[in-house]
């Protein structure tokens, strides 16, 4: 039987939804903290970094197994059943985060080609890639996420004021170090994530362009076939449908933020037709943009885009 792990259980009571443990486990070995479910099938309401510091593993997910040894970074996101069995010394830090509940630079993010890779794609494409598109770092690389992870370690169990704060600021500071480091990858596998990553990149900084599949394939390196199978495999959404809604997306903070008018905001996201803007926006939010602006949105505008 799979145990749900909740937030409530590792998070501090009315605080930001960040933390970060480590785990000393061996065959035999016990608990390292309440709630250590390391050796337990197990699923999250929340997302979960996993960095192995040493020793080595065999990780269970979602029915799949794999090796997994010093230096081997992945996320694992909420619902995915998991837990680790023939354990040989191994050492972890498991960094736990909500990102539903917590304010994160998530433009700023997608503006990473590694982020994307790592957090977004890697996640889809696991068992494709028999886990071959991980991100694994060198010793000194590792050494310098462990210091990071290990701040929030020391804001997690302290007392000073502001810990949570604090622990936000580290898990940016960490989600940003990782996501470089993914942009070195050198594995053909973690290439191919790249070229996806650096797609979504560019259609978050430049959505209001007039993209088309031919452009978007030529800048992931691949003919078009294989271009639009890899997007959808790894997106979940087909390039045309996914640039929509980013430019919904873009549409929901104008229309919050600013007093332009709705065909104004249209043209600025990069519709040609304010009635097919509307339509689409109504098929995505189930709401027309005047209701929304008129401050009965239901939708944050990452909620279409994810």
């Amino acid at each position: 039987m799979t145990i749900k792990a909740r937030g409530r259980h590792y998070f501090q009571p009315g605080g930001y939804p960040v933390t970060a443990v480590r785990v000393t486990s061996s065959t035999g070995a016990g608990p390292s903290h309440p709630f250590d479910l390391t050796r337990v099938e197990h699923d999250h309401d929340f997302n979960e970094l996993v960095m192995v510091a040493a020793g080595s593993a065999i990780q269970h997910i979602e029915n799949w197994e794999v090796p997994v040894g010093a230096g081997d970074v992945y996320i694992l996101q909420s619902r995915h059943r998991h837990y680790f069995h023939d354990l040989d010394r191994l050492e972890l830090v498991n960094v736990m985060y909500d990102p539903s509940k917590l304010s994160l630079p998530v433009s700023e993010f997608r503006d990473i080609p590694g982020y994307n890779a790592l957090f977004l794609l890697e996640p889809r494409y696991r068992r494709r890639h028999q886990f071959a598109s991980r991100l694994r770092l060198g010793p000194v690389e590792l050494a310098r996420a462990l210091a990071i992870a290990d701040g929030i370690v020391a804001e997690s169990q302290g007392r000073a004021p502001g810990r949570g704060a604090a622990s936000l600021a580290k898990l940016i500071e960490l989600i940003i170090f990782l996501s470089r480091q993914y942009g070195r990858n050198r594995t053909d596998s973690g290439r191919a994530l790249l070229r996806i990553g650096d797609v979504l990149g560019r259609i978050e900084r430049e959505y209001d362009h007039p993209w088309t599949i031919h452009e978007l394939a030529s800048l992931a390196g691949m003919s078009r076939s294989t271009f639009l199978r890899t997007f959808e495999d790894a997106t979940g959404h087909a390039p045309i449908e996914y640039l929509i809604r980013k430019r919904i997306a873009g549409s929901m903070k104008a229309l919050r933020e600013t007093d332009d008018s709705i065909t104004d905001i249209a043209f600025a996201s990069g519709f040609s037709d304010s009635n097919y803007f509307t339509r689409q926006f109504r098929k995505i939010t189930g709401m027309t943009p005047t209701t929304y602006r008129a401050g009965s949105g239901r939708f944050s505008a990452g909620d279409v885009t994810t």
